[in-house]
């Protein structure tokens, strides 16, 4: 029967005996699990905060009446000239309306569906901004801006003013920031609007928005539905568009595929809308954990290499060891002991420092215009890495003490003491 108590003093005493190498063992490991949790909440937080400057703000699903070419083309209907060569210029698109046909009953039957958080309409138009002599294109989109702010975060984007405001004006506008800029505005101030039809309609600017994408910014702009409606000289059931946010982002594609089908609209998952995006975000993360598993084996070798050095300076002490009656199977357990004290004293020190290193960053002013919602530089605290750098602490060194003990069990005391 294994004494633990006699093992583990034993295992104690060599490793306080040899108090240096002991530190640097475990400062081996202090640091590769520090290194680890520093890197890994830093890269995803960057990670994290990038996905949400642009899913924050993107629909699960996107409805709209998509302007197509028709599939068949005047000349398909007659039979008689199939088997002739016809040549047909100039040829016109049919005649189509961006407008989503009984979309307020469509908005109603998806709300009710269980997977669905909230669908609210949206009205897109292409107008002119107009503010003395200048003038711009750009485009306005008329929404519901209570709900939008609840669905899509639409506050986190609006650096001056408030969504509550445009609600309460029904002649308020969130003009883009970079519009603004161009043209000397502010809040407060008025901008006019040119529809591609002529017509001119005065605005009060009662918040100013930015998104962090400069290209938006500069033509971007938000009005209440019923006052988009009211511009385009368009009824109360004029939708152009319907966003849809689901509680679990993984049902968009087969709820997309299924309005398609019920609805004969177009919906687009923000999933095949982001393809690029997501496919960026996983080259970050992988090239992330390749770094932070590299930091930890690195750690790991380290680990090995003292260890294997303390078992050839230990080889009388091994021998005698021997010699009184342990067997080898106890001194694999001695240098077992002192490999896995060392590995959860070392874990330890390092989650300590990795929380410690992790907490100063996030307390670092990180300021720029593109990001006006970010004061600081963005950490991930998930509990999750700091447990896999503990068990990876564990594991590292009870791998880098198992080889050195096997060493050691297989030593001849015989030989050790003759040699002497």
């Amino acid at each position: 029967m294994i004494n633990w108590k006699v093992i583990l003093n034993i295992a104690k005493t060599h490793l306080l005996t040899k108090i240096k190498q002991t530190a640097i063992a475990a400062l081996g490991v202090t640091f590769g699990i520090g290194s680890y949790i520093t890197l890994v909440c830093f890269m995803t937080g960057l990670n994290t905060m990038l996905d949400d400057l642009i899913l924050n703000q993107t629909p699960h699903i996107h409805v709209y009446n998509e302007i197509e070419p028709s599939e068949k083309q005047p000349l398909d209907y007659y039979s008689n000239l199939e088997n002739t060569f016809s040549v047909i210029h100039s040829i016109k698109p049919k005649l189509s309306q961006k407008k989503i046909h009984n979309a307020l009953p469509i908005i109603n039957y998806l709300n009710q569906n269980k997977n669905v958080r909230g669908a609210i309409p949206q009205i897109k138009a292409t107008i002119f901004y107009i503010a003395g002599s200048i003038e711009l294109g750009g485009n306005l989109t008329g929404i519901q801006p209570i709900e939008e702010a609840a669905l899509f975060n639409l506050q986190d984007y609006v650096i001056e003013g408030s969504p509550t405001d445009l609600r309460n004006n029904e002649n308020g506008i969130l003009l883009g920031i970079g519009i603004a800029k161009k043209m000397s505005l502010e809040v407060g101030d008025r901008v006019q609007i040119s529809t591609i039809k002529g017509d001119l309609f005065p605005l009060k600017i009662v918040g100013l928005y930015q998104s962090g994408i400069s290209e938006i910014d500069n033509i971007q702009s938000f009005v209440n539905l019923k006052t988009t409606q009211k511009i385009l000289g368009e009824a109360e059931n004029y939708i152009t568009d319907i966003n849809i946010k689901l509680y679990n982002i993984e049902e968009a594609l087969p709820l997309s595929k299924k309005i398609e089908k019920q609805f004969n609209l177009t919906a687009i998952d923000i999933k095949t809308a982001n393809a690029q995006f997501e496919t960026g975000t996983t080259i970050r993360n992988l090239i992330t954990y390749a770094v932070s598993i590299t930091l930890l084996i690195v750690a790991g070798f380290g680990i090995y290499n003292i260890l294997n050095m303390l078992i050839y300076e230990k080889m009388n002490d091994i021998a005698i060891l021997k010699a009184t009656g342990f067997s080898g199977k106890d001194v694999q357990y001695i240098f077992m002991s002192q490999a896995m004290i060392i590995g959860f004293v070392g874990g330890i020190l390092g989650l300590l420092i990795g929380y410690g290193l992790t907490s100063l960053i996030s307390t670092i002013p990180f300021k720029t215009e593109a990001l006006p919602t970010v004061e600081t530089y963005p950490i991930n605290m998930n509990p999750i890495f700091f447990l896999i750098g503990f068990l990876f602490a564990m594991i590292s060194t009870f791998l880098a003490g198992y080889l050195p003990s096997i060493k050691a069990k297989k030593i001849d005391p015989v030989k050790i003491i003759r040699g002497q």
